[in-house]
């Protein structure tokens, strides 16, 4: 027997990350809320009301009704489970669902008839009814469709946007049969303002997660490839995209680094599936080696710049500005900025990184690296805009600039007086 909603339902998420977090507090508004994370340092800091993924203010943590736990005890007495841990991908560009199965684990461990657990991790068609199930079975002793049903609802969040927040983006929903469908349906319409989309099934809802992402890398890998292409041709890529985005129906994508936990991704998880069946899917793919050679090609074309002004490569300092995946966010999974230090310093340059929003202690434990705190102490030969942080934007990088001093625009936004190169 399903749960029906009302405030007395208790709902348990999983993974209290950029996806989990926002999820808990919105649903604690209406709801019984038990919101679950194995990290120690993550439920402390939250519980002394601060997030570090600058999702979720002081003010909305202090002010809700959510349960913040590290203990599977507390959920025992949940009916419905949402799952949102990462699902990132291994050294081989392969899924890695370590983190998913043992979510799936701990679920089993209290799971009753009756309840319902949903996923919303990013993940390949049919890895919810293939992978996640048999494990639920396995550790609960209950049987799938008949003691304990799913759904699955892809996660859309996007981490240090204002304007388009949980509330605001229609979510996608399904169910492993119609009464678990109308009632996930009905769980996040009650929340999500912007409406819902009831899919035909779990796996048409994995399957749109995962294009979603998919088509997005396709895009920008065509802006990438043109920007490799212009410069061979010494032509500004932005003045040609300005140039087309006159017509009404052009699409006008951006080139740039592509990283983070759903582009970068994503589509590794679809080609994974398509080659588990026999097919080899080419498109993906070709996109996918575009945009993982953006950061070479920076960091080449910088290397060249120094020597036509007779800077020698070894020993020059550089500074990278921006260390995040992405603008104003400190979300710092699967930043290909890591990939542009790593080349810099392979090519014998002395290299500081800086970064006003990624946290210092998760940027040494990640990737090595000790951000620095002032970027006028030393006088540096290269200085790459790596993110566009709104904060940088403010700085006058003309001032910091020598005559030897190689200034490069990754995301052309900054005074083309002051630059030598851009994307």
């Amino acid at each position: 027997m399903l749960p029906e909603l009302s405030p007395d339902l208790k709902i348990g998420i999983i993974g209290l990350g950029y996806v989990g977090l926002p999820l808990a507090l919105a649903f604690s508004e209406k709801y019984r809320v038990t919101g679950y994370d194995l990290d120690d340092s993550r439920i402390e800091s939250l519980l002394e009301g601060s997030d570090r993924t600058k999702q979720v203010s002081r003010q909305e943590l202090s002010a809700s009704k959510l349960k913040i736990t590290n203990k599977t005890v507390d959920l025992a007495s949940c009916q419905i489970y949402i799952i949102t841990v990462p699902t990132p991908v291994n050294e081989q560009k392969k899924p890695d669902l370590t983190a998913l199965l043992l979510a799936s684990k701990t679920i089993g461990a209290v799971l009753k008839k009756g309840d319902t657990v949903i996923y919303e991790s990013t993940v390949y068609p049919g890895c919810t009814e293939e992978d996640c199930v048999p494990v639920l079975e396995k550790e609960s002793g209950l049987r799938y469709n008949e003691d304990f049903f799913c759904g699955y609802s892809p996660e859309r969040i996007s981490p240090g946007d204002p304007v388009h927040t949980l509330k605001n983006i229609i979510k996608v929903t399904s169910g492993s049969n119609q009464a678990t469908a109308d009632l996930v349906d009905d769980l996040y319409a009650s929340i999500i303002s912007a409406g819902t989309y009831k899919a035909s099934s779990i796996k048409v809802a994995e399957a749109s997660k995962a294009i979603e992402n998919a088509q997005r890398d396709v895009n920008i890998s065509f802006v990438n490839e043109l920007a490799l292409i212009f410069d061979k041709m010494e032509i500004d890529t932005s003045d040609v995209l300005d140039a087309a985005a006159t017509k009404w129906n052009f699409l006008n994508f951006k080139p740039g680094l592509v990283g983070g936990h759903c582009i970068g991704v994503d589509p590794y998880y679809l080609s994974y599936k398509a080659e588990q069946l026999g097919y080899v899917p080419r498109v993906i793919l070709s996109g996918r080696e575009v945009n993982d050679q953006m950061a070479s090609f920076v960091v080449n074309k910088c290397i060249k710049l120094l020597v036509s002004k007779n800077v020698q490569p070894i020993g020059a300092r550089a500074l990278v500005m921006g260390i995040t995946f992405k603008e104003n966010c400190p979300d710092i999974r699967n930043t290909k900025v890591i990939d542009i230090i790593n080349e810099l310093v392979q090519f014998g340059l002395e290299v500081d990184t800086f970064d006003l929003l990624a946290a210092k202690e998760e940027v040494l434990n990640h990737y090595g690296i000790t951000l620095i705190d002032d970027i006028y102490k030393k006088n540096y030969q290269v200085i790459i805009l790596a993110v566009a942080h709104k904060e940088f934007l403010a700085i006058d990088f003309g001032k910091m600039k020598n005559p030897d001093t190689i200034l490069f625009d990754t995301r052309a936004v900054l005074n083309r007086e002051w630059v030598d190169g851009r994307l």
